[in-house]
């Protein structure tokens, strides 16, 4: 094998590797960007919670509001307190 032969095989080598890292990394800091979504809407809820019962303003813990808290975050959580003051 010649020089010019492994030159060329490692180019497309480096090129497929680049080519694969590019189509990962959008999902992969999607996901990252949603689990800190996640943990910050957690949080949040839990405070809220914590430091609400004191004043008798509590968002119920149910599936449907830790979804909501988990995919949109905060405003997930603002959103939960705007329907409790408006509906409840």
């Amino acid at each position: 094998m010649d020089t010019l032969t492994s030159i060329l095989i490692l180019g497309v080598v480096i090129g497929i590797c680049i080519f694969i890292i590019k189509i990962f990394a959008k999902p992969i800091s999607l996901i990252i960007k949603l689990l800190l979504n996640a943990a910050s809407g957690f949080i949040i809820l839990f405070l809220v919670n914590t430091f609400g019962a004191s004043i008798g303003f509590t968002v119920g813990v149910s599936f449907f509001n830790a979804v909501i808290a988990g995919i949109l975050g905060v405003p997930g959580v603002v959103l939960l307190l705007i329907l409790k003051l408006l509906f409840f």
